[in-house]
């Protein structure tokens, strides 16, 4: 349950209040409004909202009879009225995770991680370095070098991931499940993304023998959802993707466990519904929640904005943003977080990628501010991951304060800088523990 501890108090126009009617809306559409003391809105039905004051003993209820099991509970510091306006709204949140993470290696690994450690309790690691990682043995190594950069007294715990090859056989898969360090098999397209040049050419002859073990073991696939046929415009590769190959998959192993990373489209909406709830989910970015297809070239062309999959319609964004503000537990958040130097970014080839580590959180936050439906960020940012990996959910909390910060407009380090997604702009969500 999202616990809101302080709330934005009246200031008798709709803009003060919009947050908290469009999460009593989003819980009960068809249920009629009111005004009531304060001017914060209620419901007019037999489902009531409990106003908690804190440091007073006895609950408040407004008339009527009482449900509020499904509703969260929204905790008003005491105060008087004439300083109502200045309260703010806060956030309790489950300690989130991320399920799609890149750290890189090297020194930009020791840059970067320190941000996701910041935010995150796990997170599932990519394994598209040069070398690629394809056994066990290095994403032992690599989780070694990751926890070397980690700040002192951080409890981050990277998850590491095996990148799926033609070559690899069966009896890695058993080896991987028996470290209890690696958690997934990562499936990139020979070509999709960066690094992966070394990926997959034959899923369905030479890598069936891993993928059938691997629905034995219970490990999922993690799948870059994108054929790499130069003939397929890049805006329909994912749908091509589900149809010749995921479609397909999940009918010749039908207990595999699968992962379709940061999806894009109304298509993979429409293919992750369609799939039993515990085998097929997805994770979702902040960049594919609020960039569409214009953010590449508004002002001229953006390299900031470039990732893989690249950025949909707009049509595309507003199917994804339903899904993952419905509440389904088949999305779960996927930062994506790739960083690259500027230098690279902004170059006459530029690299696919977008470092959103230090911004993630607000993001997702402001996403499901304006759908209404705050109610249910917790379950996506820190319940429907880890139950669908069968691991244990957090214990410690993190706490988001409605208060506008600016992002840097870079970042700099001894080898140059990293831009930030939304870079020299203000948000309106921020970390505040």
């Amino acid at each position: 349950m999202v616990i809101i501890e302080s709330v934005i108090a009246v200031q008798h126009t709709w803009h003060s209040v919009a947050s908290l009617r469009k999460i009593w809306i989003a819980a009960a559409p068809s249920t009629p409004l009111i005004d009531f003391a304060l001017g914060f809105q209620a419901f007019a039905d037999d489902k009531r909202f409990r106003l908690v004051f804190q440091n007073v003993s006895e609950t408040i209820f407004l008339g009527g009879s009482i449900n509020v099991s499904s509703y969260p509970i929204l905790k008003i510091p005491r105060s008087s009225k004439a300083n109502f306006g200045a309260t703010k709204m806060e956030l309790t949140l489950t300690r989130p995770d991320d399920w799609h993470l890149h750290l890189r290696d090297g020194d930009l690994l020791a840059a970067v991680a320190p941000y996701s450690a910041k935010h995150f309790g796990r997170a599932i690691i990519m394994p598209n370095l040069r070398p690629p990682v394809t056994t066990t043995a290095a994403a032992v190594a690599y989780r070694e070098s990751i926890m070397k950069v980690v700040p002192d007294g951080s409890d981050f715990n990277p998850l590491m991931t095996l990148y799926l090859t033609d070559k690899m056989g069966p009896d890695e898969i058993k080896l991987a499940r028996e470290s209890g360090v690696v958690y997934a098999v990562k499936l990139y397209p020979a070509g999709a993304t960066t690094n992966s040049q070394d990926g997959v050419t034959d899923l369905f002859g030479k890598c069936l023998p891993v993928l059938e073990e691997m629905a034995e073991q219970k490990m999922p696939l993690l799948v870059h959802g994108e054929v790499t046929d130069s003939n397929v415009d890049i805006f329909d590769r994912e749908k091509v993707f589900i149809e010749t190959v995921l479609q397909p998959l999940i009918q010749k192993l039908p207990h595999l466990k699968i992962v379709m990373e940061h999806i894009t489209t109304a298509d993979a909406v429409s293919f992750i519904e369609s799939c039993r709830e515990g085998t097929v989910a997805a994770t979702v970015t902040p960049q594919h929640l609020i960039l569409n297809r214009n953010s590449l070239f508004q002002g001229g062309l953006q390299p900031h904005n470039y990732c893989l999959p690249v950025l949909k319609r707009e049509t595309h964004r507003q199917a994804i943003v339903s899904a993952v503000t419905s509440g389904s537990k088949q999305y779960f958040l996927g930062t994506d977080s790739a960083p690259h130097e500027r230098r690279r970014k902004e170059s006459s080839c530029g690299c696919a990628g977008i470092f959103n580590a230090p911004v993630a959180l607000s993001l997702y936050a402001q996403v499901f501010e304006e759908a209404g439906a705050l109610d249910k960020l917790e379950a996506f940012t820190s319940f429907n991951g880890p139950d669908f990996y069968g691991l244990p959910r957090n214990t410690a909390k993190v706490k988001l304060a409605k208060q506008p910060w600016k992002v840097p407009g870079h970042l700099a380090f001894n080898f140059g800088e990293i831009v930030p997604m939304f870079a020299g702009e203000t948000l309106d969500w921020q970390t505040s523990s």
